[in-house]
């Protein structure tokens, strides 16, 4: 098996890759290219020889999200996806959540995440042990479990959402007042577009948090013709300022089709690159909140698991059955 120390830029890599880095030759620098393609190469030929697909979340790196991954998305359309596939390994280009979600949809099959360490500040907010102390202090009220969070929360919860289906997830229990965790930001925003009550829990995003509402007033300032895109996860002066709020799947959406000439997307910034691969003609203001834990993601860590068939995802079994009913409630929604 090639080992990472001998992939080199050879002219046949260089063929073979091309057609892949004209499509990100405006993210990704010309200077750049020799060092990724030998891995997009190993990678894409490695893929098919160990039935593997690569889920990549909207937040990872151009060189993964569109030369390496087969499927990408919002958390809400890798679960969808994942639960479909017939792979025999799937990759988890993402955070430690996202794998654990894919190891509950495809309990059989081997889910690999290239580093264990890519955490997330939302999951690592709340556990298992204060979802049952908010069941405790709300006796009734069901509990909302946002995606981003651990399998052993799942767990606890009655059913689970993400940014892009929070609200029809809420108004889907015809409950007087709902538990909302973990995200306070989501959690408010989530308020703001239903009668239900909602209890939330003081999660943040390490990178929405960031964001402040005089900072996109100085973009407008700069820019007189920039449309702003607020995910849901922000603090809410900041999505009182923007002109659309929505997830990472509706921000793309809003976007291709407005074809607004000038746009900054309140998120992590990453997604610019991903989303100007597709309207090159945009010019796409970043303010650059990078994801510490979705960088731990590399195409050399992605290439080292597929070789290893190493680090595995794995949930205790008890555990996992509790949270797959949660994970799947939200699925049965559809839409």
């Amino acid at each position: 098996m090639t080992l990472a120390s001998e992939l080199s830029f050879t002219p046949e890599v260089a063929r073979a890759t091309a057609p892949i880095h004209q499509r990100v030759k405006a993210v990704i620098p010309d200077i750049e290219w020799p060092v990724h393609a030998p891995y997009v190469d190993a990678i894409n030929r490695l893929k098919q020889e160990r039935n593997a697909v690569i889920l990549a979340h909207n937040y990872q790196a151009p060189e993964i999200f569109h030369c390496v991954a087969d499927i990408v998305g919002d958390s809400l359309a890798l679960a969808r996806k994942a639960a479909k596939t017939r792979a025999d390994i799937i990759v988890m280009a993402g955070v430690h959540f996202m794998a654990e979600t894919v190891k509950l949809l495809n309990p059989e099959k081997t889910i690999l995440i290239p580093d264990l360490m890519a955490g997330c500040s939302l999951a690592a907010s709340i556990t298992g042990a204060d979802v049952r102390l908010m069941r405790e202090k709300y006796p009734g009220a069901p509990v909302v479990t946002y995606v981003n969070t651990s399998a052993e929360v799942k767990a606890e919860s009655d059913i689970c959402c993400t940014s892009g289906n929070a609200v029809e997830v809420v108004e889907s229990l015809g409950a007087e007042r709902v538990i909302f965790l973990p995200d306070e930001y989501l959690a408010r925003y989530v308020a703001g577009q239903t009668s239900t009550e909602i209890i939330y829990w003081r999660g943040h995003c390490e990178v929405h948090e960031r964001f402040t509402a005089r900072e996109l007033e100085d973009y407008r300032e700069q820019f007189s013709d920039i449309v702003i895109i607020a995910h849901p996860e922000c603090p809410p002066d900041v999505l009182e300022t923007a002109d659309f709020v929505g997830s990472t799947a509706r921000m793309i959406d809003y976007v291709g089709r407005e074809r607004p000439p000038r746009v900054l997307l309140v998120t992590e910034c990453t997604m610019s690159d991903n989303v100007a691969v597709e309207y090159p003609e945009i010019d796409f203001i970043r303010p650059c909140n990078l994801c510490p834990h979705m960088k731990r993601i590399t195409l050399a860590g992605i290439f080292d698991s597929l070789c290893r068939l190493e680090p595995t995802v794995e949930i205790e079994p008890a555990t996992a059955a509790r949270a797959r009913v949660a994970v799947e409630r939200m699925l049965a929604l559809g839409g």
